[in-house]
């Protein structure tokens, strides 16, 4: 028997520290990105794993739809080959932009930031719980959130929001298969403050923006970001640990 991994966002950061520690430690994946991380397939190859990219913009969310399609042909083939006992959905990829006060972003920026961050992990959890009638597979579904789900952000509003909207998502979700008694299980999980893209991309926004540049700024002088293999690693900890609690909200500060 096997285990599968489908995880969006492997490019970079978080998302490629998952696919690596988990073609390591013996299981399948898929990633999902816009584009291709070529040390995943060679992790792969070292490793004897299977894993494969898919192409896809979160943002586009009938490509989003025609990637899970090609992913389920996937799995099905996958399946037939060695068993598979459960499936991983790790709906990691995200964006901050547009950092700005609300009443300056525009509506397209604000319509493809709610797309990726909020829109597209419901889409695909949705999908996978509908193709799970079909395959029955047990699924093990995370979602990457923030401590700003919970603690509103000047120039966030964006950022803020579709986080707490992907937490109490992710509560409903686990309320509904409780309900119906299935084996799938559902968490969402804050990673802190990492060492990525997203934390550049923060500290190139100006005072007017984001009031609390200066101590994002701070965090990269004091060495006070995470890597993301250290946040990786306690994340497959928790899913992976069979007392994995339905709809719960985990927090790295919990655990490191």
């Amino acid at each position: 028997m096997a285990k599968l991994a489908v995880i969006t966002g492997v490019s970079r950061g978080l998302g490629a520290s998952l696919a690596k520690f988990l073609l390591e430690s013996g299981m399948d994946v898929i990633g999902i990105s816009r584009t291709e991380n070529k040390h995943l397939t060679t992790a792969a190859k070292e490793n004897n794993q299977f894993y494969r990219h898919v192409a896809s913009d979160l943002a586009d969310i009938p490509q989003l739809e025609e990637a899970v399609e090609i992913i389920h042909e996937e799995i099905k083939e996958k399946n037939a080959e060695k068993e598979i006992e459960t499936i991983f959905l790790l709906n990691n990829a995200g964006v901050v932009h547009p950092i700005d006060q609300s009443q300056h972003i525009k509506t397209e920026a604000l319509v493809s930031h709610v797309t990726i961050n909020s829109i597209a992990p419901m889409v695909l959890t949705n999908q996978f719980l509908k193709k799970h009638e079909e395959h029955q597979i047990p699924l093990v579904i995370a979602n990457v959130s923030s401590g700003a789900a919970e603690s509103p952000i000047y120039g966030w509003s964006a950022y803020c929001s579709t986080k707490a909207s992907l937490n109490m998502y992710t509560k409903t979700v686990a309320l509904e298969q409780e309900e119906l008694k299935t084996d799938n299980r559902i968490i969402a999980f804050s990673p802190g403050v990492m060492d990525t893209d997203m934390q550049t991309e923060i500290r190139s926004s100006t005072k007017d923006q984001f009031v609390e540049i200066d101590k994002f700024k701070d965090y990269k002088v004091n060495n006070s970001l995470r890597q993301t293999d250290l946040v990786a690693g306690v994340l497959i900890d928790i899913i992976t640990d069979e007392d994995v609690k339905n709809g719960k909200i985990y927090y790295i500060s919990d655990y490191i």
